[in-house]
């Protein structure tokens, strides 16, 4: 297994899923409000470790835009994964993660870097070390 990689086990596809962690799942914001994640830890023992989305929303910004922001903040969770993946292993917890920006749009961001996307992530994922 990639030590960096995002394989097919750490996203979340099903839409049963998608409506779980919004219906039931709490919501975290970087500091500079930039970046929001809603998660959902679940204690299953067929599978442990963490599920990852990054979805952004219409009206952030064209389509373009919107798809930059998805890969910066994949790359920027894909890079800072480690921090949070071997706790919930260790806890046998299931951590399931929907990334989005939150003020982050594309009127006051025209060029979008992953400078402007790492910290907040960085920041995140600290946090939910923490929760773990």
């Amino acid at each position: 297994m990639k030590r960096f990689g995002l394989s097919a086990n750490e996203r979340i596809k099903s839409r049963k899923d998608f409506e779980e962690i919004f219906s039931n799942g709490k919501t975290f914001f970087s500091s500079d409000r930039k970046i929001k994640v809603t998660y959902l830890i679940a204690e299953r023992s067929d599978k442990t470790g963490i599920v990852f989305s990054a979805a952004v929303f219409k009206k952030a910004g064209k389509a373009v835009w919107r798809n930059r922001a998805k890969r910066l903040i994949k790359e920027a969770y894909r890079l800072n994964k480690k921090v949070i993946k071997e706790t919930a292993i260790e806890r046998g917890l299931l951590l399931m993660l929907v990334f989005s920006p939150s003020t982050l749009n594309e009127k006051q961001n025209k060029k979008l870097y992953i400078a402007d996307v790492m910290p907040g992530v960085k920041e995140i994922l600290l946090k939910l070390k923490d929760k773990l």
